[in-house]
């Protein structure tokens, strides 16, 4: 505990205590505040100004990932990286550099809107009100924010930009010759002037306006689509797939979530895969999430391939797939199409074939009944579900058949909820010999296999035989030639060529790639997101606003939750809440052509927009004219030696965040720097992933939380109101009643034993437990560095004016050197150690020297600046220490004077030399033969060898 008795703090009222940590604090909180010390200047002037000498210095510009401002405010697993940031901003602040280190608030999304449906309370008022306590809760840990630059993504001034940006994309389309974003109005004049011709062949200007539109929307960067979507009636809203859970509930709520199709607004993310992967190679990010990234856009090389099928009463159609199995063609014995595939309903005949199989019909009279009753039952499945690898394969034959062009034999065409529309075409060509899911929904359904990849473990090549497919790159293809081709013989690479050459020769089909990485659904049918800048005419087609329109702000409504349904009834369509303002739905405009009458998009944006761009807005938050000024986006993010790509120096948060947010906002940062807006080509250069502070848990008998403060110790285990509960790792939260709030921690020690224990508590990348005892261990600490340099009865300094004894020397530049390394390279808990070391080593003297005392308080000044603050106060200096140059070490005494070296006899150590680090081997051998101890064990023996490794080895091999 940090509280003292009455007879102490008389004897001694200048101690450092939870008391006068709080009072030092807050001043300097204060006095920094007031007087702007962290403000980084912007290069060019203006309001963000400042002296020319900084703007001169290298810059640094360090990020937190954007903190959703929660209502039950912060535990002290929040803030770890927030420190992390700000010590390392302090740091290269001290060495040298202009920092900009800032943060704001991500408040929009789906946590505020449900708390208002409960409460009846406006989500804009509970999130300030949440934005309010966590500011004041950042502000106690001392953390050096350029406030001026601080902003939250529901300020109207901050969302009016991301709707600009979202007009840029819907205002592109990406040119796969120039490999570029480029303004769609350059995409009419191509069509206008013929050098583009229409899909039909017309001439542009015979095309009406809803033709022209459709024309476009087939090429824009953000498009109106109709597209398959997660549909969860108990929200009322659609949701992202990751918004979903495996088990095809909403993560909020726990709804059941069904497939249905509705008008989305999606962005073609989808154009960028390659540049998105390629680029990866540029960042210096953790390999596990480069991976990560990888596998989401999911590039495969493989070939299109078109198998004829008869459309009922209606000719043919072709169902086209994707497989980067081409040489198994002749091993389709049956094609796989999406529940959700276009072509299902036209190729469904009346009645079954002659001869289907019982277990093909699932049961049902007409295969029209059949796919129905299929499709409800895939529509109540995630995507996450209808991926794993279930033992039971289900499905149901369609009653069409598809022609296999390689062979012309015709083969059975099912649905089956493990093909998703999501990936490829939506339809597969099943080669069950030599695909593991293939041959079990061909055992599941009789369906006859084709070995065409001669098994190379002795299996033979009768699939009947085997328990399970035979899959290899490294084999040969057999049982594969027919009129037109042969591939018998060839190696599978071989084999692939020369299938690809023969389909791009028919004209059924050609070497294409392939991605898992799916256009962004960009619509929300909730209330709290920033409204689209998108109105509709008469005829339904979409009007971007002029900027002068900007912001579209979000209305008032009379009832702001979205319209919810009864949870399992699928056969609903969302209402949303802005729809049901008329006066703001319904408006007359002038855009350009005469006052018209327009609809307003009643969708709001995912939580997702404002989260894509907001590094670009730290650098320039109050431009009225320009999402960022030129000159001020360069300085800070612009490319320049060794990082070409530019972007954030060091962005530092959780790695759940690994595909979404990165991948949007490395997305729409491509597409501003694309249109010339910004320089930088990656927004965040470095990327670094904090581990989380984890806690124990105590469950009673029910498998309950109860509150860990109230649980006590004993020999025999853990007890909460004299009932035993059984103890468990687990994440730090309200739910799990064993959250510590920083408030807590700063009130018992103060807010700079806070931030220093959070960073002694292991690598920064780790994961740790919180141990609210060993939080004392810090607290001492500083107790120890406030004793070295404060005389704890009077409050003056201690400290001496006199040269350090010479191991004072080397054990404060030793520490300087290390703990230099340390805190560049975010090794903070190393840092401290050191630090620590050479405290200890302090106390020891009876008088610690000026200089000396003076930099081990520049040293700690990162860690904790408040005490050091205080400290350099009272060593005499006026002014703040946070752009003091940080100590650098005197290498002479950074070398031992002296190592030990080690002298073994026949491999045993027999003695231990303080030797010179730069004595050679002659001396270091002639030394350790003429020692007194190794003589003696050597007992006059001869010597067959000495093996020397100056300084610290000398190995004797007797004879």
């Amino acid at each position: 505990m940090s509280e003292t008795t009455p007879a102490a703090e008389a004897a001694a009222p200048h101690r450092y205590t939870a008391a006068m940590a709080a009072q030092i604090e807050a001043r300097w909180q204060d006095l920094w505040e007031r007087e702007g010390t962290f403000q980084a200047p912007n290069p060019g002037g203006g309001d963000l100004g400042g002296p020319a000498e900084v703007v001169e210095r290298p810059k640094k510009f360090f990020m937190d990932m954007f903190p959703y401002p929660s209502g039950a405010g912060l535990h002290v697993g929040h803030p770890l990286g927030y420190i992390a940031t700000d010590v390392y901003a302090r740091y290269h602040r001290m060495t040298g550099h202009n920092v900009l280190h800032t943060l704001g608030f991500d408040a929009f999304g789906l946590p505020a809107e449900q708390y208002a449906v409960q409460t009846g309370t406006h989500p804009r008022i509970t999130t300030e009100a949440n934005i309010t306590t966590m500011r004041r809760q950042l502000r106690r840990l001392g953390l050096g924010h350029d406030q001026r630059r601080s902003f939250a993504t529901i300020d109207p001034a901050y969302y009016r930009w991301t709707q600009w940006i979202f007009l840029q994309i819907f205002n592109s389309w990406y040119d796969p010759q120039a490999k570029k974003a480029r303004p769609i109005d350059e995409l009419v004049e191509q069509f206008a002037s013929g050098a583009r011709p229409t899909p039909d062949g017309r001439p542009w200007d015979e095309l009406t306006a809803v033709e022209r539109a459709d024309v476009l929307g087939e090429y824009r960067l953000a498009y109106a689509s109709e597209s398959p979507v997660n549909w969860c009636p108990g929200l009322g809203t659609v949701l992202a797939n990751e918004e979903v859970t495996a088990d095809g509930r909403s993560e909020r709520g726990n709804f059941p979530v069904f497939k249905a199709k509705l008008r989305q607004w999606m962005m073609r993310i989808t154009a960028y895969a390659d540049r998105l992967l390629e680029d990866l190679d540029v960042l210096d990010w953790p390999e596990a999430i480069k991976l990560q990234q990888r596998n989401w856009i999911g590039r495969s090389e493989g070939a299109r391939i078109d198998f004829p099928v008869h459309l009922q009463g209606d000719g043919d159609a072709t169902i086209t797939v994707f497989s980067t199995r081409q040489d198994t063609l002749f091993g389709a014995t049956y094609m796989v199409l999406a529940p959700e595939h276009e072509l299902v309903d036209g190729i469904v005949p009346a009645v079954w074939p002659e001869g289907t199989h019982e277990v093909w019909t699932g049961g049902h009279a007409t295969p029209a009944e059949a796919v129905a009753a299929y499709r409800k039952q895939a529509a109540a499945k995630s995507d996450v579900e209808r991926q794993a690898d279930a033992k039971e394969k289900t499905g149901v034959f369609t009653g069409a058949y598809a022609v296999n062009p390689v062979n012309g034999e015709k083969v059975p065409v099912f649905i089956a909820d493990y093909v998703l529309m999501g990936y490829g075409t939506g339809a597969i060509m099943a080669v069950p010999a030599h695909d593991s899911r293939d041959f079990a929904f061909a055992r599941a359904f009789e369906l006859p296999m084709r070995c065409v990849v001669e098994p190379s473990d002795g299996r033979g090549q009768d699939p009947a035989r085997w328990d399970d497919s035979f899959d290899s790159y490294d084999a040969r293809i057999v049982n594969s030639s027919g009129a037109e081709i042969s591939l018998d013989g060839l190696t599978v690479p071989e084999a692939k060529a020369r299938m690809t050459q023969w389909l791009t020769e028919r004209g059924i089909g050609e070497g294409t790639v392939n991605y898992r990485l799916r256009d962004w659904l960009f619509s929300r049918q909730r209330y709290w997101g920033e409204p689209f800048p998108i109105v509709y005419d008469e005829q339904g087609v979409a009007h971007a606003l002029p900027d002068s329109m900007l912001p579209v702000e979000l209305p008032e409504v009379d009832d702001y939750r979205p319209r919810t349904f009864d949870p399992d009834d699928a056969d609903t369509s969302p209402e949303t809440p802005l729809s049901r303002n008329e006066d703001w739905v319904d408006v007359v405009l002038d855009l350009g052509d005469g006052p018209k009458r327009y609809r307003r998009e009643t969708n709001t944006m995912p939580n997702w927009a404002g989260s894509c761009w907001y590094e670009l807005r730290y650098l320039d938050p109050d431009n009225p004219d320009r999402l960022v000024d030129p000159q001020v986006e360069s300085y800070w993010m612009g490319p320049r030696e060794g990082q070409p790509s530019g972007g954030v120096d060091l962005y530092v948060g959780g790695s759940e965040h690994a595909v979404l947010h990165l991948l949007y906002a490395r997305f729409w940062h491509k597409v501003l720097h694309d249109l010339g807006h910004v320089s930088s080509y990656e927004p965040y250069q470095r990327l670094f992933n904090q581990g989380m502070i984890t806690a124990y848990v105590y469950r009673d008998s029910r498998g309950f939380p109860v509150p860990a403060a109230e649980v006590e110790e004993r020999e025999d285990g853990f007890y909460h109101q004299g009932e035993k509960v059984r103890r468990e790792h687990g994440k730090m939260g309200k739910s799990l009643k064993n959250a510590v709030t920083p408030d807590e921690i700063c009130a018992e020690y103060g807010a700079d034993t806070l931030r220093l224990y959070e960073m002694a508590m292991g690598p920064l990348d780790v994961s740790r437990p919180w141990d609210t005892r060993a939080v004392v261990g810090s607290y001492r600490f500083l107790q120890r560095l406030w004793r070295n340099v404060v005389d704890e009865a009077t409050g003056e300094a201690t400290v001496v004016d006199q040269e350090p004894d010479e191991e004072t020397l080397r054990a404060l530049h030793k520490a300087i050197d290390g703990i230099r390394t340390d805190m560049a390279a975010l090794r903070f808990n190393t840092a401290i150690a050191k630090a620590t070391e050479l405290n200890n080593h302090l106390t020891k003297l009876p008088r610690v020297p000026r200089t000396v005392a003076e930099t081990m308080v520049l040293l700690v000044a990162p860690l904790a600046p408040h005490i050091a603050e205080e400290l350099w106060r009272r060593l005499g200096h006026e002014s703040s220490l946070a752009y003091a140059d940080y100590p650098v070490a005197d290498p002479a005494y950074v070398v031992d004077e002296t190592v030990t070296c080690v002298v073994q006899i026949k491999g045993k150590v027999r003695a231990r030399l303080e030797v010179p680090p730069a004595i050679t081997e002659a001396e270091l051998e002639k030394l350790a033969l003429a020692d007194a101890t190794v003589v003696a064990a050597l007992g006059g023996a001869e010597i067959r060898k000495v093996i020397v490794r100056a300084p610290k080895l000398v190995n004797i091999v007797p004879a």
